[in-house]
């Protein structure tokens, strides 16, 4: 019988063979700090590293730690007390909200969910709609009784980016066109880029011929002709629509949707339907969800958030609604992303859907808003400057363009390169927040096309989710006041 070497053995002649020159350039790490991961990163990064420094940098607190921050939609308060009550019981005496969560999301969030905006749907009948149903092009389905079933068609995110980051995760291939209407939140760029998409832009643009001081956020319009042009397009997949508009405040109308409805059901396009901000609409203008038009159920996946509702925006959650067959490949993304969302704060927002009824929060901080709305919109009355009323969110779009900047004053106050590189908003919030000492945010910050971006450079947006802060600003905007033409 033959035998063979043993394993030391063969281990043995091998390194007998390699020369001396051959084990020390295994053995001895390489000398060199050149190393191919200093340059070569993912292609789909590529836009986001090299697009400088972003206006969270740019306009951040620690920068302006004296300023009030009237840029970023952060609350400077704490949820309501009917859900922190509750929650600190539980936090201190169950065990299950330290640990995961069932990556669906918590059970008692789904179900709050599907109680609380069922409704809110026009739910089919069944799962899918009926051809009659998806017949009706442009119109609302007729009121339904139907829940919406808390095992497929509710997805707990960690926040609505997580959730829009899964769906063009769930979706998009490499090439595939996603509509973006400018302005838009500025995360939708990467989440579509990150995926290997293409972003298209539509711009929703200001009456060209105001010479009002205020303009009304919902004469800001879209080009339906332009849309359709983009839609048409073959490969053009998704479109993501932001209503309550961030951050225009436009809350689009019915009879708006209907007929962005009709374009996506003729070229049967994805639709991410942005809505965090749906309980905060004033003047008696209702948000209506795209997804209740013939059609649209099985196309579209919205987008909520419990932290826009409840002033709990570092809790980090948000949700998915929409048919089994998009919720579920949002599902598998998102679960090898995150896994699970926070446990205790999941239980927090199911605590706020639960008692927002009951407690009439809705209304009561729609009420809250719309006062600091009117100080907001007070203070700016009072410098003269020109803006947009916000039917929707907490953001007003003030027209910057009568901001005149000396001459030298760039020079003499070391505007950093960042800023100059940018369009001409950038310069003139900085110049707001130096002359003022108040934050407000560039509006291009939110645009990317050069020529819609000729619109944005004329804007800067103000926030008015703070308590206390906007009585502190308005005396201090008024330092504008000598800087800006009386043309």
């Amino acid at each position: 019988m033959r035998r063979f070497p043993s394993s030391t053995f063969l281990y043995s002649t091998r390194r007998t063979l390699l020369s001396t020159a051959s084990v020390r350039t295994i053995m001895t790490p390489s000398t060199s700090t050149a190393t191919r991961w200093a340059t070569h990163r993912a292609d789909r990064i590529h836009e986001e590293l090299n697009s400088g420094l972003d206006v969270w940098t740019l306009f951040n607190p620690v920068v302006f730690p004296t300023a009030i921050n009237l840029g970023q939609g952060f609350m400077n308060w704490q949820p309501p007390s009917y859900i922190l009550d509750e929650l600190t019981k539980d936090f201190q005496n169950r065990v299950d909200l330290h640990h995961y969560s069932h990556p669906k999301g918590r059970p008692r969030l789904r179900q709050a969910i599907s109680d609380f905006y069922s409704s809110q749907f026009n739910l089919p009948s069944g799962a899918a709609e009926s051809a009659e149903d998806a017949s009706q092009f442009g119109k609302q389905r007729a009121s339904s009784t139907r829940k919406l079933d808390v095992e497929k068609e509710i997805q707990i995110t960690s926040g609505a980016n997580g959730g829009i980051y899964s769906v063009m995760g769930a979706f998009i291939n490499d090439g595939d066109g996603v509509v973006c209407i400018e302005p838009f939140f500025d995360q939708y760029n990467a989440e579509i880029l990150f995926h290997g998409g293409k972003p298209l832009y539509v711009p929703l643009l200001p009456p060209s011929n105001s010479a009002s001081a205020h303009i009304d956020s919902n004469e800001w319009t879209l080009d339906l002709t332009h849309l359709e042009q983009v839609l048409s397009q073959p490969s053009t997949k998704a479109l993501i629509l932001n209503t309550p508009h961030n951050p225009v405040g436009k809350v689009f109308s019915p009879t708006e949707l209907g007929k962005i409805a009709e374009l996506c059901v003729k070229y049967d396009i994805l639709v991410v339907a942005d809505e965090v901000y749906d309980c905060l609409t004033f003047d008696g203008q209702p948000h209506t969800r795209i997804a209740s038009f013939a059609g649209m159920w099985d196309r579209t996946v919205t987008v909520g958030s419990a932290g826009k509702s409840f002033a709990c925006t570092g809790w980090r959650v948000g949700w998915l609604v929409g048919p089994d067959h998009l919720i579920a490949p949002a599902r598998a993304v998102h679960t090898r992303i995150t896994f699970a969302v926070n446990s205790s704060a999941q239980e927090g927002a199911a605590i706020g859907l639960e008692g927002a009824a009951s407690e009439k929060f809705f209304d009561r901080q729609v009420q809250e808003y719309a006062q600091r709305r009117s100080l907001l919109s007070q203070a700016l009355d009072d410098i003269g400057l020109s803006y947009t009323i916000p039917h929707g969110g907490y953001f007003i779009m003030a027209d910057a363009a009568k901001i005149k900047i000396p001459e030298k004053w760039v020079e003499e106050n070391d505007v950093p390169e960042g800023i100059l590189k940018k369009p001409e908003d950038y310069l003139k919030a900085w110049f707001i927040a130096k002359v003022c000492d108040v934050v407000v945010i560039p509006a291009t910050a939110f645009y990317a096309e050069k020529g819609a971006e000729e619109v944005g450079k004329n804007y800067v947006r103000f926030s008015f989710c703070k308590d206390d802060q906007i009585e502190q600003a308005a005396p201090r905007l008024k330092k504008l006041i000598p800087y800006l033409s009386k043309d």
